[in-house]
């Protein structure tokens, strides 16, 4: 039961929801239908080469496909 983050097409706000199998959710701010899942970005944490704690998100590591920090707008 994965959590998906969403955009609704009619009022342009992104929501999280929690779905089950195909479910289609609907948009807690409008009730519309009209939503797209959205890629999600994420963020680590891994040792550096001394020891030091390194923070890396997706934006920080975008493809060499495009220079946009997300990859929520890439057709890639």
């Amino acid at each position: 039961m994965p959590i998906y983050e969403y955009h609704c097409d009619v009022c342009e706000k992104n929501f999280e929801c929690l779905v089950f199998g195909n479910e289609q959710p609907d948009c807690p701010s409008c009730n519309s239908k009209r939503v797209k899942r959205i890629m999600s970005s994420c963020s680590f944490f891994s040792k550096g080469s001394h020891g030091q704690t390194v923070k890396s998100t997706a934006s920080e590591s975008s493809c060499s496909g495009c220079a946009a920090t997300s990859c929520t707008t890439c057709s890639q």
